[in-house]
């Protein structure tokens, strides 16, 4: 009797504290940002499950234990606008990139004073790394004049010692304006795997320094795309695999000690090189990008189990998404053939305005948190995630910063009501789409990308609550509502921002409405 009434003492003596600890102190959670390259909306099977014919069992179960968003966006059908846009929460067309993506041995595009979520997590304490590819500029020391040096289109060029010696030069320095210039304490990964240079880089310096010309050999079958300096004997396949590994140790290494971790893991997968693995090879029946989806996923679970054993799953919060739609140029229609579409419903692919170019797989997995099993239906878009961050360290974000972010915190929390009422979404030539509520408005003609169609339409005006597959253009029957929408794009543009606060600057002078232009051709697909 003595020790129950002992123990009931205790029990009311910690009980105040606990109750402390659980609601006066913010929530910290751990942060898992997976963000796949070139994944397509249809690709993953809990979001294609009749027309989706590759297995991604992880993925699919990360989506069973957490919230699964079926109307999400990236801010471009291209990848360097989109990894601007989830990094920083302002839209990309903001910037200098008003089209296409940052180009080889490009300048930084996140400018120097720009709050991003890995600077907004190191602000609150948080362990923060980048392990993945980058593409969004570095300061590479190239002089102008030593450019011819550093590769091009042409495939069989051969090292000469003067190439070396610039490469020596430029490579033997650091790089300036990468990922630890941008909130992160660690990065790893390789800037763009099928363009040079041809090597990992760690925090600011190449591993290694590139000594010959990428192989031709290695220029077939969708590997690299751009001729350049490489490290002697470099191959692609080790890439993803080394990846997870290095995200793994991380979290393994962080767990230990008492500052919760950021992870922003920007896979570079299923994005050519389609360099898969012997174990994959042929796995999916389906073809070689199939297979690399399947490998992809396989990476995710690896990165997954490592959370796991680390002890930390149940304090972190894992996002899953992709930066844009599946190329088209990957054989697309061989898969079809074979039952998988990897747009699932939706019209276009990678570089179009049109749902298959920009509308993505976005899971949410936060324990305790978000409650499993549950699907939400409201437009959210990849630059929520810095206000959303912001709302869970309990920190307000200054005028001037993530212009176009709004917290999905309300909808995690299992309310379902818009946190945005509209959103923008760009092709890789820069024409715009706007969703107000189930409507999306075009403002040029045809899928400004790759995919050929409705070049006669200037104008597109799609119910996308009735009409998915963008089939049938209303602009002709609808010209208040298209009136009334280009209105709204204008006050976007002008007002430097899409949330509530006070009008900034853009970084530019913003292109109103794209040219009208020749089509783009149509990318060759893999070979049968």
């Amino acid at each position: 009797m003595k020790f129950i009434t002992f123990l009931t003492s205790l029990l009311i003596a910690f009980l105040p504290k606990l109750q402390a600890e659980d609601f006066s102190e913010p929530v910290k959670p751990n942060i898992l940002i997976i963000y796949a390259d070139d994944l397509g909306y249809g690709d993953v099977q809990c979001y294609n499950p009749v027309r989706g014919k590759i297995p991604t069992p992880h993925i699919d179960k990360l989506a069973s234990q957490g919230m699964r968003f079926t109307d999400a966006h990236s801010s471009s059908g291209v990848c360097s606008p989109s990894r601007y846009t989830i990094l920083t929460g302002r839209y990309h067309w903001r910037t200098r990139l008003q089209s296409g993506i940052v180009g080889l041995w490009g300048a930084p595009l996140i400018a120097p004073g720009r709050l991003t979520i890995g600077g907004l997590a190191k602000q609150h304490g948080y362990r923060t790394a980048c392990i993945g590819k980058w593409h969004l500029g570095w300061n590479w020391q190239i002089p102008k004049g030593r450019r011819k040096y550093f590769g091009g289109r042409k495939k069989d060029l051969i090292a000469t010692d003067e190439h070396r010696v610039a490469w020596q030069e430029a490579f033997s320095k650091p790089v300036a304006g990468g990922p630890i210039a941008r909130g992160f304490d660690k990065y790893f990964g390789t800037d763009v795997p099928n363009w040079p240079p041809f090597c990992f880089i760690e925090q600011d310096r190449t591993i290694g320094i590139p000594s010959e010309f990428l192989p031709a050999r290695l220029f077939r079958n969708h590997q690299a795309s751009v001729q350049g300096p490489a490290l002697k004997d470099w191959k692609f396949e080790p890439i993803l695999p080394t990846l997870g590994d290095r995200v793994a140790q991380f979290i393994e290494r962080e767990a230990k000690k008492p500052e919760p971790f950021f992870v922003y893991m920007p896979l570079t997968s299923p994005h050519t090189p389609l360099s898969v693995n012997e174990e994959w090879k042929g796995k999916s029946g389906i073809s070689l990008y199939a297979d690399f989806v399947m490998e992809t996923d396989a990476v995710v679970g690896r990165v997954l189990d490592a959370l796991e054993k680390s002890g930390e799953a149940d304090k972190t919060l894992v996002i899953f998404t992709s930066d844009n739609g599946c190329a088209p140029y990957i054989g697309v229609s061989a898969m079809e053939k074979k039952g998988h579409y990897a747009s699932g419903p939706l019209r276009g692919y990678k570089s179009d305005v049109w749902e298959g170019g920009h509308r993505v797989p976005f899971i949410v997995r936060w324990p305790g948190k978000v409650k499993p099993e549950t699907k939400c239906s409201q437009l959210v878009h990849q630059a929520d995630l810095m206000a959303t961050f912001a709302a869970i360290l309990g920190t307000k974000l200054p005028d001037n910063l993530a212009e176009d972010s709004f917290s999905l915190l309300p909808l995690l929390r299992g309310e379902d009501k818009p946190v945005r009422k509209h959103a923008v979404s760009c092709s890789m030539r820069g024409v715009p789409g706007l969703r107000k509520g189930e409507w999306k408005l075009i403002l040029g003609p045809g899928s400004g990308g790759w995919t050929r169609g409705s070049a006669d339409q200037p104008v597109q005006l799609y119910n996308l609550a009735e009409d998915l597959g963008e089939k049938q253009n209303l602009a002709a029957e609808q010209p208040e509502r298209v009136a009334q929408m280009k209105n709204l794009m204008e006050k976007i543009i002008t007002n430097g921002r899409s949330t509530p606060g006070a009008p900034q600057k853009n970084d530019v002078r913003v292109r109103r409405y794209a040219q009208k232009t020749p089509a783009a051709k149509k990318p060759k697909e893999s070979p049968k």
